[in-house]
Protein backbone atom coordinates (compact mmCIF):
# COMPACT_ATOMS: atom_id res chain seq x y z
CA UNK A 1 0.00 0.00 0.00
CA UNK A 2 0.97 3.85 0.00
CA UNK A 3 3.24 5.09 2.73
CA UNK A 4 1.63 6.43 5.66
CA UNK A 5 0.24 9.84 6.63
CA UNK A 6 -0.73 10.48 3.06
CA UNK A 7 -4.34 10.78 1.80
CA UNK A 8 -6.49 10.08 -1.36
CA UNK A 9 -9.78 11.75 -1.83
CA UNK A 10 -12.62 10.00 -2.10
CA UNK A 11 -16.45 11.05 -2.52
CA UNK A 12 -19.79 10.67 -0.70
CA UNK A 13 -23.09 12.33 -1.16
CA UNK A 14 -22.18 14.55 1.27
CA UNK A 15 -18.97 15.69 -0.94
CA UNK A 16 -15.34 14.62 -0.74
CA UNK A 17 -13.24 13.41 2.45
CA UNK A 18 -9.47 12.91 2.76
CA UNK A 19 -8.93 9.14 3.53
CA UNK A 20 -5.96 7.32 4.96
CA UNK A 21 -3.59 5.98 1.99
CA UNK A 22 -2.60 3.25 4.28
CA UNK A 23 -6.24 2.25 4.52
CA UNK A 24 -8.79 0.14 3.10
CA UNK A 25 -11.97 2.04 3.73
CA UNK A 26 -13.49 4.74 2.18
CA UNK A 27 -15.37 7.81 2.21
CA UNK A 28 -18.28 6.75 4.16
CA UNK A 29 -16.43 5.03 6.62
CA UNK A 30 -14.23 8.04 7.40
CA UNK A 31 -17.61 9.95 7.23
CA UNK A 32 -19.09 7.78 10.48
CA UNK A 33 -15.77 8.61 11.80
CA UNK A 34 -16.26 12.15 12.08
CA UNK A 35 -19.99 11.55 13.03
CA UNK A 36 -20.22 8.99 15.63
CA UNK A 37 -16.69 9.82 18.17
CA UNK A 38 -18.38 7.93 20.87
CA UNK A 39 -16.45 5.68 23.25
CA UNK A 40 -12.86 5.41 21.42
CA UNK A 41 -11.08 1.99 20.30
CA UNK A 42 -12.70 0.36 23.45
CA UNK A 43 -15.99 0.79 21.68
CA UNK A 44 -15.58 -0.54 18.11
CA UNK A 45 -17.21 -2.91 16.76
CA UNK A 46 -16.54 -6.41 17.79
CA UNK A 47 -14.18 -8.35 15.62
CA UNK A 48 -16.09 -11.63 15.38
CA UNK A 49 -18.89 -9.04 13.73
CA UNK A 50 -16.03 -8.11 11.28
CA UNK A 51 -14.66 -11.39 10.76
CA UNK A 52 -18.38 -12.87 10.11
CA UNK A 53 -18.68 -10.24 7.35
CA UNK A 54 -15.95 -11.49 5.62
CA UNK A 55 -17.57 -14.81 5.54
CA UNK A 56 -20.80 -13.31 4.40
CA UNK A 57 -19.51 -11.17 1.32
CA UNK A 58 -17.53 -14.31 0.45
CA UNK A 59 -20.69 -16.48 0.18
CA UNK A 60 -22.83 -13.76 -1.53
CA UNK A 61 -19.74 -13.49 -4.17
CA UNK A 62 -19.90 -16.97 -4.83
CA UNK A 63 -23.59 -17.04 -4.97
CA UNK A 64 -23.78 -14.12 -7.32
CA UNK A 65 -21.18 -15.37 -9.61
CA UNK A 66 -23.42 -18.32 -10.20
CA UNK A 67 -25.95 -15.37 -11.08
CA UNK A 68 -23.65 -13.78 -13.46
CA UNK A 69 -21.81 -11.18 -11.74
CA UNK A 70 -17.84 -11.34 -14.11
CA UNK A 71 -15.87 -14.24 -11.94
CA UNK A 72 -12.86 -11.86 -12.41
CA UNK A 73 -14.41 -9.43 -9.85
CA UNK A 74 -16.30 -12.25 -7.99
CA UNK A 75 -12.92 -13.91 -7.07
CA UNK A 76 -11.14 -11.02 -6.31
CA UNK A 77 -14.06 -10.42 -3.97
CA UNK A 78 -13.49 -13.66 -2.45
CA UNK A 79 -10.45 -13.38 -1.94
CA UNK A 80 -10.39 -10.13 -0.17
CA UNK A 81 -13.31 -11.28 1.62
CA UNK A 82 -11.23 -14.28 2.75
CA UNK A 83 -8.80 -11.76 4.26
CA UNK A 84 -11.45 -9.98 6.45
CA UNK A 85 -12.59 -13.54 7.59
CA UNK A 86 -9.05 -14.62 8.55
CA UNK A 87 -8.64 -11.33 10.69
CA UNK A 88 -5.98 -9.67 8.38
CA UNK A 89 -7.93 -6.56 7.79
CA UNK A 90 -8.49 -5.73 11.66
CA UNK A 91 -6.75 -2.84 11.42
CA UNK A 92 -9.68 -1.48 9.08
CA UNK A 93 -12.34 -1.41 10.53
CA UNK A 94 -11.96 1.75 12.87
CA UNK A 95 -15.90 1.83 13.77
CA UNK A 96 -17.40 2.35 16.61
CA UNK A 97 -20.81 0.03 17.71
CA UNK A 98 -22.34 3.45 18.87
CA UNK A 99 -23.94 4.21 14.98
CA UNK A 100 -26.77 3.58 13.14
CA UNK A 101 -28.74 0.87 14.79
CA UNK A 102 -29.02 -0.88 11.77
CA UNK A 103 -25.33 -0.91 11.25
CA UNK A 104 -25.53 0.47 7.80
CA UNK A 105 -21.70 2.66 8.66
CA UNK A 106 -20.11 -0.65 9.35
CA UNK A 107 -21.70 -2.81 6.32
CA UNK A 108 -20.10 0.21 4.40
CA UNK A 109 -17.13 -0.02 6.08
CA UNK A 110 -16.68 -3.56 4.85
CA UNK A 111 -18.22 -3.05 1.51
CA UNK A 112 -15.40 -0.58 1.11
CA UNK A 113 -12.16 -2.44 2.88
CA UNK A 114 -13.20 -5.19 0.44
CA UNK A 115 -13.71 -3.39 -2.56
CA UNK A 116 -10.36 -1.44 -1.94
CA UNK A 117 -8.18 -4.57 -1.34
CA UNK A 118 -10.05 -6.62 -4.57
CA UNK A 119 -9.19 -3.50 -6.82
CA UNK A 120 -5.51 -3.85 -5.31
CA UNK A 121 -5.21 -7.60 -5.90
CA UNK A 122 -6.90 -6.92 -9.64
CA UNK A 123 -3.90 -3.37 -10.13
CA UNK A 124 -6.33 -0.93 -9.95
CA UNK A 125 -6.20 2.33 -7.54
CA UNK A 126 -7.76 2.52 -4.66
CA UNK A 127 -10.42 4.69 -4.14
CA UNK A 128 -11.84 4.54 -7.72
CA UNK A 129 -14.38 1.72 -7.02
CA UNK A 130 -13.08 0.14 -10.67
CA UNK A 131 -13.39 -2.11 -11.47
CA UNK A 132 -15.22 -3.84 -8.22
CA UNK A 133 -17.55 -1.17 -6.94
CA UNK A 134 -18.60 -1.64 -3.48
CA UNK A 135 -22.39 -1.07 -3.56
CA UNK A 136 -22.81 -2.72 -7.20
CA UNK A 137 -20.43 -5.60 -6.85
CA UNK A 138 -19.71 -6.40 -3.28
CA UNK A 139 -22.56 -5.37 -1.37
CA UNK A 140 -24.96 -7.17 -4.84
CA UNK A 141 -28.13 -8.38 -3.76
CA UNK A 142 -27.71 -7.28 -0.26
CA UNK A 143 -28.80 -4.45 2.25
CA UNK A 144 -27.54 -3.27 5.17
CA UNK A 145 -30.97 -4.61 6.85
CA UNK A 146 -30.35 -7.99 6.20
CA UNK A 147 -26.25 -8.49 6.24
CA UNK A 148 -25.99 -7.16 9.94
CA UNK A 149 -28.07 -9.07 11.22
CA UNK A 150 -26.99 -11.96 9.20
CA UNK A 151 -23.53 -10.97 10.42
CA UNK A 152 -24.83 -11.03 13.95
CA UNK A 153 -26.15 -14.26 13.81
CA UNK A 154 -22.96 -16.09 12.33
CA UNK A 155 -20.96 -14.02 15.09
CA UNK A 156 -23.08 -15.42 17.93
CA UNK A 157 -23.35 -18.65 16.47
CA UNK A 158 -19.33 -18.94 16.35
CA UNK A 159 -18.57 -17.66 19.23
CA UNK A 160 -20.87 -19.75 21.09
CA UNK A 161 -19.43 -23.33 19.45
CA UNK A 162 -15.54 -21.95 19.78
CA UNK A 163 -16.25 -20.04 22.96
CA UNK A 164 -18.78 -20.50 25.29
CA UNK A 165 -19.61 -24.11 25.07
CA UNK A 166 -15.91 -25.90 25.41
CA UNK A 167 -15.27 -23.51 28.37
CA UNK A 168 -18.81 -24.76 30.47
CA UNK A 169 -17.87 -28.61 28.96
CA UNK A 170 -14.41 -27.90 30.98
CA UNK A 171 -16.55 -26.61 34.19
CA UNK A 172 -18.51 -29.40 33.64
CA UNK A 173 -15.63 -32.31 33.45
CA UNK A 174 -14.05 -30.83 36.34
CA UNK A 175 -16.84 -30.73 38.91
CA UNK A 176 -18.19 -34.45 37.77
CA UNK A 177 -14.89 -35.69 38.36
CA UNK A 178 -14.83 -33.17 42.27
CA UNK A 179 -18.01 -34.39 42.48
CA UNK A 180 -16.79 -38.31 42.25
CA UNK A 181 -13.66 -37.82 44.25
CA UNK A 182 -15.84 -36.74 46.86
CA UNK A 183 -18.87 -39.14 46.58
CA UNK A 184 -18.07 -40.82 50.46
CA UNK A 185 -17.00 -37.34 52.02
CA UNK A 186 -20.37 -37.11 54.79
CA UNK A 187 -21.52 -33.69 55.57
CA UNK A 188 -23.50 -31.49 56.79
CA UNK A 189 -26.10 -29.54 54.81
CA UNK A 190 -26.81 -25.97 55.06
CA UNK A 191 -30.12 -25.12 54.28
CA UNK A 192 -30.98 -20.97 55.33
CA UNK A 193 -26.91 -20.83 55.65
CA UNK A 194 -27.67 -22.88 58.97
CA UNK A 195 -26.81 -26.60 59.61
CA UNK A 196 -29.90 -29.01 58.02
CA UNK A 197 -29.45 -32.92 57.68
CA UNK A 198 -26.17 -34.53 56.05
CA UNK A 199 -25.22 -35.46 52.75
CA UNK A 200 -22.02 -36.32 51.12
CA UNK A 201 -20.05 -33.29 49.46
CA UNK A 202 -20.21 -35.32 45.81
CA UNK A 203 -23.87 -34.71 46.13
CA UNK A 204 -23.76 -31.48 47.05
CA UNK A 205 -20.95 -30.92 43.85
CA UNK A 206 -23.59 -33.02 41.77
CA UNK A 207 -25.89 -30.26 41.89
CA UNK A 208 -23.38 -27.74 40.51
CA UNK A 209 -23.24 -30.49 37.83
CA UNK A 210 -25.89 -30.73 36.66
CA UNK A 211 -26.43 -26.54 37.13
CA UNK A 212 -23.99 -26.62 34.69
CA UNK A 213 -25.38 -29.34 31.82
CA UNK A 214 -28.42 -28.00 31.77
CA UNK A 215 -26.76 -24.70 31.16
CA UNK A 216 -25.38 -25.97 28.23
CA UNK A 217 -28.47 -27.29 27.41
CA UNK A 218 -30.55 -24.30 26.91
CA UNK A 219 -27.85 -22.88 25.19
CA UNK A 220 -27.82 -25.77 22.54
CA UNK A 221 -31.82 -25.19 22.55
CA UNK A 222 -31.13 -21.42 21.66
CA UNK A 223 -28.98 -22.13 18.74
CA UNK A 224 -31.49 -23.35 15.95
CA UNK A 225 -33.42 -20.29 15.84
CA UNK A 226 -29.28 -18.12 15.34
CA UNK A 227 -28.96 -20.75 12.66
CA UNK A 228 -31.64 -18.70 10.55
CA UNK A 229 -29.79 -15.93 8.71
CA UNK A 230 -31.66 -12.78 7.05
CA UNK A 231 -29.44 -12.70 4.17
CA UNK A 232 -31.72 -12.59 1.12
CA UNK A 233 -34.47 -10.44 2.76
CA UNK A 234 -32.85 -7.15 1.73
CA UNK A 235 -34.29 -3.63 3.04
CA UNK A 236 -37.65 -4.59 4.63
CA UNK A 237 -37.83 -8.50 4.13
CA UNK A 238 -39.10 -8.60 0.65
CA UNK A 239 -36.16 -9.85 -1.35
CA UNK A 240 -35.87 -7.30 -3.62
CA UNK A 241 -33.12 -7.05 -6.10
CA UNK A 242 -32.23 -10.40 -4.98
CA UNK A 243 -32.80 -13.27 -7.43
CA UNK A 244 -34.88 -16.37 -6.82
CA UNK A 245 -32.89 -19.18 -4.49
CA UNK A 246 -30.25 -16.46 -3.70
CA UNK A 247 -31.02 -16.64 -0.03
CA UNK A 248 -30.64 -20.55 0.20
CA UNK A 249 -27.97 -20.99 -2.04
CA UNK A 250 -26.12 -18.02 0.69
CA UNK A 251 -27.35 -19.76 4.09
CA UNK A 252 -25.75 -23.31 2.19
CA UNK A 253 -22.31 -21.18 1.54
CA UNK A 254 -22.26 -20.19 5.17
CA UNK A 255 -22.14 -23.37 6.47
CA UNK A 256 -20.10 -25.06 3.93
CA UNK A 257 -17.27 -22.34 5.20
CA UNK A 258 -18.31 -22.14 8.95
CA UNK A 259 -19.34 -26.17 9.69
CA UNK A 260 -22.12 -25.20 11.17
CA UNK A 261 -26.32 -26.12 9.85
CA UNK A 262 -26.90 -22.10 8.95
CA UNK A 263 -30.11 -21.65 7.13
CA UNK A 264 -32.35 -19.43 5.28
CA UNK A 265 -34.51 -18.03 8.00
CA UNK A 266 -37.77 -19.13 6.80
CA UNK A 267 -39.68 -15.14 7.29
CA UNK A 268 -37.00 -12.56 6.54
CA UNK A 269 -39.71 -10.21 8.19
CA UNK A 270 -39.01 -11.38 11.92
CA UNK A 271 -35.21 -11.73 10.65
CA UNK A 272 -35.11 -7.89 9.98
CA UNK A 273 -37.39 -6.66 12.44
CA UNK A 274 -37.25 -8.51 15.45
CA UNK A 275 -33.92 -10.30 17.10
CA UNK A 276 -35.66 -12.58 19.63
CA UNK A 277 -33.28 -15.25 18.80
CA UNK A 278 -30.53 -13.40 20.34
CA UNK A 279 -32.51 -12.18 23.30
CA UNK A 280 -33.10 -15.76 23.55
CA UNK A 281 -29.45 -16.64 23.29
CA UNK A 282 -29.35 -13.88 25.94
CA UNK A 283 -31.41 -15.39 28.19
CA UNK A 284 -29.82 -18.69 28.44
CA UNK A 285 -26.65 -17.26 29.46
CA UNK A 286 -28.46 -15.41 31.72
CA UNK A 287 -29.39 -18.20 32.86
CA UNK A 288 -25.82 -19.66 33.00
CA UNK A 289 -24.70 -16.85 35.19
CA UNK A 290 -27.11 -17.34 37.98
CA UNK A 291 -26.22 -20.79 38.18
CA UNK A 292 -22.08 -19.58 37.84
CA UNK A 293 -22.62 -16.70 40.69
CA UNK A 294 -24.47 -19.72 42.88
CA UNK A 295 -21.46 -22.07 42.08
CA UNK A 296 -18.97 -19.52 43.05
CA UNK A 297 -20.55 -18.09 46.15
CA UNK A 298 -21.26 -21.63 47.38
CA UNK A 299 -17.55 -22.47 46.65
CA UNK A 300 -15.50 -19.83 48.60
CA UNK A 301 -18.26 -19.95 51.35
CA UNK A 302 -17.69 -23.31 51.54
CA UNK A 303 -14.02 -22.68 51.81
CA UNK A 304 -14.45 -19.88 54.18
CA UNK A 305 -13.41 -19.28 57.73
CA UNK A 306 -11.50 -18.40 60.91
CA UNK A 307 -8.51 -20.43 59.65
CA UNK A 308 -9.49 -20.57 55.68
CA UNK A 309 -5.59 -20.47 54.83
CA UNK A 310 -5.87 -16.59 53.68
CA UNK A 311 -5.38 -17.55 50.04
CA UNK A 312 -8.33 -15.11 49.07
CA UNK A 313 -11.02 -16.80 47.08
CA UNK A 314 -10.15 -14.52 43.56
CA UNK A 315 -10.94 -16.70 40.91
CA UNK A 316 -14.43 -17.06 42.79
CA UNK A 317 -15.04 -13.33 42.79
CA UNK A 318 -13.93 -12.92 39.44
CA UNK A 319 -16.50 -15.11 37.97
CA UNK A 320 -19.18 -13.78 40.30
CA UNK A 321 -18.27 -10.17 38.59
CA UNK A 322 -18.74 -11.90 35.28
CA UNK A 323 -22.39 -13.44 35.89
CA UNK A 324 -23.25 -10.29 37.44
CA UNK A 325 -21.91 -8.37 33.95
CA UNK A 326 -23.48 -11.00 31.74
CA UNK A 327 -26.79 -10.11 33.74
CA UNK A 328 -26.66 -6.35 32.97
CA UNK A 329 -25.76 -7.38 29.47
CA UNK A 330 -29.09 -9.46 28.99
CA UNK A 331 -30.81 -6.15 30.31
CA UNK A 332 -29.41 -4.21 27.42
CA UNK A 333 -29.96 -6.86 25.20
CA UNK A 334 -33.54 -6.81 26.18
CA UNK A 335 -34.51 -3.52 26.13
CA UNK A 336 -32.82 -3.47 22.03
CA UNK A 337 -34.86 -6.33 21.39
CA UNK A 338 -38.02 -5.28 22.43
CA UNK A 339 -37.32 -2.09 20.82
CA UNK A 340 -37.79 -2.65 17.24
CA UNK A 341 -40.38 -0.25 14.70
CA UNK A 342 -42.37 -1.70 12.10
CA UNK A 343 -39.79 -3.36 9.53
CA UNK A 344 -36.43 -2.74 11.21
CA UNK A 345 -34.83 -3.28 14.64
CA UNK A 346 -32.25 -0.77 15.09
CA UNK A 347 -30.73 -1.64 17.95
CA UNK A 348 -28.52 -4.36 16.28
CA UNK A 349 -24.84 -3.01 17.08
CA UNK A 350 -26.03 -2.83 20.79
CA UNK A 351 -27.54 -6.71 21.04
CA UNK A 352 -24.83 -7.78 19.18
CA UNK A 353 -21.78 -6.42 20.80
CA UNK A 354 -23.50 -7.58 24.54
CA UNK A 355 -24.28 -11.11 23.11
CA UNK A 356 -20.72 -11.62 22.01
CA UNK A 357 -19.83 -9.64 25.12
CA UNK A 358 -21.09 -12.31 27.62
CA UNK A 359 -20.18 -15.11 25.33
CA UNK A 360 -16.82 -14.79 25.43
CA UNK A 361 -16.98 -13.58 29.29
CA UNK A 362 -18.48 -16.85 30.35
CA UNK A 363 -16.69 -19.28 28.18
CA UNK A 364 -13.21 -17.16 29.44
CA UNK A 365 -14.40 -17.20 32.68
CA UNK A 366 -15.17 -21.07 32.89
CA UNK A 367 -12.35 -22.08 32.11
CA UNK A 368 -9.94 -19.61 34.65
CA UNK A 369 -12.63 -21.25 37.07
CA UNK A 370 -11.79 -24.48 36.54
CA UNK A 371 -7.75 -24.60 35.61
CA UNK A 372 -7.20 -22.09 38.72
CA UNK A 373 -9.90 -23.39 41.29
CA UNK A 374 -11.78 -26.26 40.99
CA UNK A 375 -9.32 -28.67 40.22
CA UNK A 376 -7.76 -27.81 42.94
CA UNK A 377 -10.51 -28.08 45.17
CA UNK A 378 -9.57 -30.17 48.50
CA UNK A 379 -11.70 -32.11 50.93
CA UNK A 380 -10.72 -30.74 54.49
CA UNK A 381 -12.29 -33.87 56.00
CA UNK A 382 -11.26 -33.50 59.58
CA UNK A 383 -13.02 -30.12 59.61
CA UNK A 384 -16.11 -31.63 57.72
CA UNK A 385 -16.19 -34.38 60.44
CA UNK A 386 -15.81 -32.51 63.19
CA UNK A 387 -18.75 -30.19 62.10
CA UNK A 388 -21.19 -33.19 61.20
CA UNK A 389 -20.32 -34.91 64.49
CA UNK A 390 -21.36 -31.62 66.56
CA UNK A 391 -24.07 -30.66 64.32
CA UNK A 392 -27.70 -31.05 66.22
CA UNK A 393 -29.53 -31.36 63.25
CA UNK A 394 -28.70 -34.80 63.50
CA UNK A 395 -31.16 -35.32 65.69
CA UNK A 396 -33.72 -35.66 62.90
CA UNK A 397 -32.46 -39.34 62.57
CA UNK A 398 -34.41 -39.55 65.49
CA UNK A 399 -38.37 -38.30 64.79
CA UNK A 400 -38.77 -42.08 62.91
CA UNK A 401 -38.21 -43.59 66.59
CA UNK A 402 -39.28 -41.22 69.05
CA UNK A 403 -41.38 -38.42 67.24
CA UNK A 404 -41.00 -34.71 65.86
CA UNK A 405 -41.45 -33.05 69.39
CA UNK A 406 -38.99 -35.09 71.44
CA UNK A 407 -36.56 -35.12 68.83
CA UNK A 408 -36.66 -31.32 68.52
CA UNK A 409 -36.78 -30.49 72.40
CA UNK A 410 -33.54 -32.90 72.30
CA UNK A 411 -32.18 -30.65 70.42
CA UNK A 412 -33.58 -27.55 71.60
CA UNK A 413 -32.27 -28.74 75.32
CA UNK A 414 -29.11 -29.57 74.06
CA UNK A 415 -28.19 -26.10 72.72
CA UNK A 416 -29.29 -24.59 75.47
CA UNK A 417 -27.11 -26.06 77.39
CA UNK A 418 -23.99 -26.48 75.31
CA UNK A 419 -23.91 -30.36 75.44
CA UNK A 420 -24.17 -32.96 73.00
CA UNK A 421 -27.61 -35.21 71.52
CA UNK A 422 -26.55 -38.39 73.02
CA UNK A 423 -26.20 -36.96 76.38
CA UNK A 424 -29.35 -34.97 76.38
CA UNK A 425 -30.84 -37.78 75.22
CA UNK A 426 -29.83 -40.09 77.10
CA UNK A 427 -30.48 -37.87 80.14
CA UNK A 428 -33.82 -36.49 79.10
CA UNK A 429 -34.76 -40.80 79.36
CA UNK A 430 -36.13 -40.56 75.66
CA UNK A 431 -33.34 -43.46 74.73
CA UNK A 432 -30.74 -45.54 75.63
CA UNK A 433 -26.72 -44.82 74.54
CA UNK A 434 -27.06 -48.09 72.61
CA UNK A 435 -30.67 -47.24 70.66
CA UNK A 436 -28.99 -43.61 70.07
CA UNK A 437 -25.54 -45.07 68.28
CA UNK A 438 -28.02 -47.53 65.96
CA UNK A 439 -29.83 -45.06 65.05
CA UNK A 440 -27.87 -41.82 64.66
CA UNK A 441 -25.81 -42.81 61.87
CA UNK A 442 -24.84 -40.12 59.06
CA UNK A 443 -24.10 -42.64 56.51
CA UNK A 444 -27.82 -44.08 57.11
CA UNK A 445 -29.36 -40.78 55.82
CA UNK A 446 -28.18 -39.91 52.75
CA UNK A 447 -31.22 -41.04 50.99
CA UNK A 448 -34.91 -42.88 51.22
CA UNK A 449 -34.91 -45.82 52.61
Amino acid sequence: MASQNSFRIEYDTFGELKVPNDKYYGAQTVRSTMNFKIGGVTERMPIPVIKAFGILKRAAAEVNQDYGLDPKIANAIMKAADEVAEGKLNDHFPLVVWQTGSGTQTNMNVNEVISNRAIEMLGGQLGSKKPVHPNDHVNKSQSSNDTFPTAMHIAAAVEVHEVLLPGLQKLHDALDAKSKEFAQIIKIGRTHTQDAVPLTLGQEFSGYVQQVKYATTRIKGAMPRIYELAAGGTAVGTGLNTRIGFAEKVAAKVAALTGLPFVTAPNKFEALAAHDALVELSGAMNTAACSLMKIANDIRFLGSGPRSGKVNPTQCEALTMVAAQVMGNHVAITIGGSSGHFELNVFKPLMIKNVLHSARLLGDASVSFTENCVVGIQANTERINKLMNESLMLVTALNPHIGYDKAAKIAKTAHKNGSTLKATAIELGYLTAEQFDEWVKPKDMLGPK
